[in-house]
């Protein structure tokens, strides 16, 4: 005789359903509300996120300004002046000759772009001219397009130039600010929260500052070793654009795995459209050890695991990212997946319950030797 259903569990089934899904889209569309006010206010919000990554590096040489008797204040403008005329060597240095190189580094990327398509058309493979056509065509222009767009990117800010100083004078002051009175923030915002958030909240604001730190302070480090890499191999092997490419290298190392494939690419086609298929092989051989020695022994060295991310975790949030805010949104992508891992792990630690100890084992009223047989 088969089962029937349970007329009063299929109901309960059907409100717990019910409420789940009503629970689900109300924190979806808190989501989307708070996404939207970000929006709104982002002229403000991206100075104050930049600002961030730029206490995140400065932090280290200010902590240690401060631990040998610098006055806080002292401390942080020195260390915002240092961090000015870096910045301005490396913009007088590196980022004029990059801009103005940046349309023969586009030119050179599709001209690659199309001797591929040349040697997929012919033998061995004989792909039929009009199968990949389409498909070149597609990729030659998002390639120009992102090339330039990365590299104005980095020449001029964030859009215009007008906004992009804006962004940085405020990034600046933003950043003397948080290296002055950073370390009384926490105190401060456990002041102002009643009840349980004067817990909660400094504790996820502490550990969301330190794996911002790991992210920012690794990335730039392992960038710098990938563009000094592939620079001087560029430069030994006679490749024109070294300076634009070591940069490029640079700034997508912020990007995780898709930034490092893109600025491999590029370099790969511009050294076959310069100096051949052989030095193309050999600078693409450069970056696969580069990126093996980046992979495996650089980044776990210098970030330790610190975001705690699985890889395709990172691949799916760059993806995302790139998707809904472009450029903007692939360099942020992996941070806020990080902070979201945070809030995440810290949530799960309030809501778990403390494992039981078993019970032990009741002793017998007698020893198994005294048991009669």
């Amino acid at each position: 005789m088969s089962a029937t259903l349970s007329s009063t569990k299929a109901a309960a089934a059907l409100r717990t359903a019910a409420r789940v899904s009503a629970e689900s889209l109300l924190v979806l569309v808190m989501a989307a509300v708070s996404l939207w006010i970000v929006g709104r206010m982002w002229p403000v919000v991206w100075p104050l996120i930049v600002g961030l990554f730029l206490t995140t590096l400065t932090w280290p040489l200010t902590r240690f300004l401060r631990r040998h008797g610098w006055r806080p204040a002292a401390a942080a403008a020195a260390v915002t002046v240092l961090f000015l005329l870096v910045v301005t060597g490396v913009l007088a240095l590196i980022a004029v000759p990059v801009a103005s190189q940046s349309g023969e580094l586009a030119d050179g990327v599709v001209e690659g772009i199309q001797k591929l398509r040349e040697w997929a058309a012919g033998p061995p493979l004989n792909i039929g001219d009009d199968q990949i056509s389409g498909a070149f065509d597609s990729t030659m222009a998002r390639v120009q397009d992102s090339v330039g767009s990365v590299v104005t990117t980095v020449a001029t800010g964030v859009g215009t130039v007008f906004n992009g100083i804006v962004t940085a004078v405020l990034a600046l002051f933003l950043m003397f600010f948080f290296l002055k009175d950073g370390p009384r923030f926490l105190p401060w915002l456990t002041r102002q929260l009643p009840g349980r958030l004067a817990v909660d909240v400094p504790v996820v604001a502490e550990r969301g500052w330190d794996t911002l730190g790991t992210f920012v302070r690794s990335q730039a480090f392992v960038g710098l070793l990938d563009a000094v890499f592939i620079g001087l191999g560029l430069w030994i092997l006679d490749v024109p654009l070294v300076l634009p490419l070591a940069v490029l290298t640079f700034v997508s190392a912020f990007v995780p795995i898709v930034g490092a494939l893109f600025a491999g690419l590029v370099a790969v086609l511009i050294a076959l459209v310069s100096n051949g298929p052989t030095d193309a092989l050999i600078v693409l051989g450069i970056i696969v050890v580069v990126q093996q020695l980046e992979g495996n022994v650089f980044q776990p060295m210098i970030q330790s695991r610190g975001l705690g991310l699985h890889a395709a975790v990172v691949l799916l949030a760059v993806t995302l990212g790139g998707s809904l805010a472009g450029i903007v949104g692939s360099l942020l992508a992996v941070p806020v997946a990080a902070l979201i891992s945070v809030i995440w792990n810290y949530l799960r630690e309030q809501l778990s319950e403390p494992l039981s100890e078993p019970e032990p084992e009741p002793e017998p009223d007698e020893p198994l030797a005294d048991v009669a047989v």
